[in-house]
């Protein structure tokens, strides 16, 4: 998992360099599959339920699952760019939201604060804590920023399939669900949006986006539960 879950970051570090406006987001599938493959590893999300894609490449009020396209990104615009690779028969998954080119002050601070709810859920990712205490750290970071949490999409368990138990909702109470053990292997992933916290399912039946057409940022680690201390994070290229 450690294997596929680094060619995830690396395969992010490489559409980094790409991205720019006027490129199109299934250029970037295009990069993403060829750089998974050429490391000796497989695509987890073409193919999964039918996704025809590598890459889940979301604009602005895409929250998750857009799927990439002849669409050009435009200077302004963010972008989620969600991955996930097999190795050896065990999965990796992360994601990133990136600004192209310059963005508002207000979507500067939803991209920083997505990112750090993610780094507050993923330092409650503690043996004996609580699954929601993971969920709690996230929700009330990113509301304290006027900010609200998906509630429709969560994060999950992850190993020898690429959604395994249990669900890590990015909301609720401290202290509930069962006890973190170690061993686990889990991918948080908040997805948060400036306006309300409803979504819709385009006709695609895969991308989903804000119901009010607030924008949205998502970021995800895959991470290992160690006997002491914070996770392993198995996503993280350092």
């Amino acid at each position: 998992m450690a294997q596929a879950s680094k060619i995830v970051a690396e395969t992010h570090q490489v559409l980094l360099e790409l991205l720019k406006p006027g490129i199109t987001t299934l250029e970037l599938d295009k990069v993403a599959e060829e750089c998974i493959r050429d490391k000796g590893a497989i695509p987890a999300f073409k193919g999964y339920r039918n996704y025809p894609k590598t890459l889940c490449a979301s604009i602005n009020d895409q929250v998750v699952h857009g799927i990439p396209s002849k669409r050009e990104v435009r200077d302004g615009d963010i972008l989620g760019l969600d991955l996930g690779a097999i190795v050896h028969g065990f999965y990796g998954d992360g994601a990133i939201t990136v600004p192209v080119g310059a963005v508002s002050d207000r979507v500067g601070t939803l991209l920083q604060v997505t990112k750090d709810s993610l780094a507050k859920g993923v330092a409650s990712a503690v043996v004996g804590n609580r699954l929601s205490d993971i969920s709690h750290a996230i929700q009330s970071h990113a509301e304290a920023f006027g900010f609200s949490v998906v509630r429709d999409f969560v994060g999950h368990g992850i190993g020898r399939q690429l959604h395994e138990e249990p669900q890590v909702p990015n909301y609720g109470r401290a202290g509930q669900g069962p006890r973190l053990q170690m061993g686990m292997v889990l991918a948080i992933e908040p997805m948060v949006n400036m306006g309300g916290a409803k979504v819709r399912v385009l006709e695609d039946q895969w991308t989903a986006v804000t119901q009010d057409g607030s924008w949205s940022a998502h970021f995800e680690h895959t991470v290992a539960l160690q006997p002491d201390g914070p996770p392993r994070v198995l996503t993280a290229l350092s």
